[in-house]
């Protein structure tokens, strides 16, 4: 039986592998997804608060600067192509205490290096936007939306399709080996042959570049995110997006509440260490996996300097009460019986042996040309909605061709 061969074989279905896919079918390729899962978008892409950001954030020059505020254009565009969930809402940056007034104002500075729109508001702007919210001063930016990511992606999917590319869903990578003009791709259904493979495998994108004879030079550690949803009474507080103003020393937004594009309100995420890859809940353990992650020495580093921060989320996490007075920090409003668990989220955070948290986009060659791996080792928020041009971007780095917005 002849092994199946393509020009490109792209490991993982979430948004980043299928966007990436998807630049590549429009360049004429032949192309496979393959996916050890059973469906589309089950891990980040699919257990996100589904904002679509406007690039506020990131340090201006670097991938998610540039990326983030192109996709947010992208993002919006394809849904209004596709007729895809999603609205344009705006959302407000809140300071609440006087200390957080000069962060707020270097987001600002961001954000306008960046080219996105922000408007400085006080308090009585910001009660004009949302009456119920507490805090000093406020930014406002216009350009943030909100969509449903996991139909994005599977639109995605439906095109890759539609264009010749195929997707085998529930068929685990187990290596990779490069040859002179193509990769071996292996996985627990048979071999593929690909002129040349990039690799999204969020979750387990340093075990697949382990597997492939790659360093990846980080691990990654996997940090739950868990979602409280408003009742339908507390819903009423929350017009739009309410964010805080971020700590620097985390890449993780904090406790914002959000309306959906199903109408429904959340707060959210926290941010603890999960105890396994997957591990949506505190009874999801996998001891290898766990102890993995504590004997890392970037974790050693992390606990040592971060354990009063990582700490209160745990109790945020443990505590209805505790994660209410967070949130009460905007919303004075809320109470604990507002509150009901809304599921969780992974984060696929990359983080270096000294441990350095990886704050921006990380990719690493493993080859060029012919028999070329990229892997894709720092992918998590803001990447969906910067997926639609990190996909040429991957494309561009192995073959030089970018077949530009859609």
């Amino acid at each position: 039986m002849t092994t199946p061969r393509f020009d490109l074989v792209v490991v993982g279905g979430g948004i980043v592998g299928l966007a990436t896919a998807h630049a590549a079918v429009r360049s004429g390729k032949s192309v496979a997804v393959v996916e050890r899962e059973p469906a589309l978008a089950n891990h980040q892409t699919g257990n996100n608060s589904n904002v679509i950001h406007s690039g506020l954030y990131y340090a201006p020059g670097g991938l998610k600067a540039r990326l983030a505020v192109a996709g947010c254009r992208e993002t919006v565009a394809f849904a209004r192509e596709h007729d895809l969930p999603h609205a344009v809402c705006g959302k407000l940056v809140v300071a609440t205490e006087p200390e957080e007034l000069p962060r707020m104002a270097e987001l600002e500075r961001r954000g306008k290096a960046n080219g996105v729109e922000t408007e400085r508001l006080d308090a009585q702007g910001i009660a004009a936007r949302e009456p119920h919210v507490r805090g000093l001063e406020a930014l406002w930016v216009p350009s943030t939306g909100i969509c449903d990511y996991r139909a994005i992606a599977e639109k995605l999917g439906e095109l890759i399709e539609k264009a010749g590319g195929e997707i085998h869903l529930g068929r685990a990578v187990t290596g990779m080996a490069r040859r002179r003009d193509d990769v071996v791709v292996r996985t627990v259904s048979g071999d593929l042959l690909a002129t040349q493979v990039v690799v999204c495998g969020g979750l387990r994108c340093d075990e697949l570049a382990r597997a492939a004879g790659a360093d990846p030079g980080v691990r990654i550690i996997p940090f739950r995110g868990e979602y409280s949803g408003f009742t339908e009474d507390a819903a009423e507080l929350v017009k739009g997006l309410i964010y805080p103003v971020p700590d620097p020393a985390f890449p993780f937004l904090g406790v914002h509440a959000t309306r959906g594009i199903d109408g429904h309100v959340h707060a959210g995420p926290n941010a603890v260490l999960a105890l396994a890859r997957e591990g949506y809940s505190w009874g999801t353990i996998k001891p290898k996996e766990l102890l993995g992650s504590l004997l890392y020495p970037g974790m050693f580093t992390i606990a040592k300097q971060h354990w009063r921060y990582g700490l209160g989320e745990v109790h945020r996490s443990l505590s209805r009460k505790a994660m209410v007075k967070q949130i009460q920090r905007m919303l004075p409003e809320v109470r604990a019986e507002h509150l009901v668990p809304a599921g969780a989220g992974v984060r696929a955070q990359a983080v270096k042996a000294d441990g350095t948290l990886v704050d921006d986009f990380l990719f690493v060659d493993q080859g060029s040309g012919k028999g070329a791996i990229l892997h894709v080792l720092n992918a998590p928020s803001p990447a969906a909605t910067a997926a639609l041009p990190i996909g040429r971007e991957i494309l561009e780095r192995l073959t030089g061709e970018n077949p530009g917005p859609l």
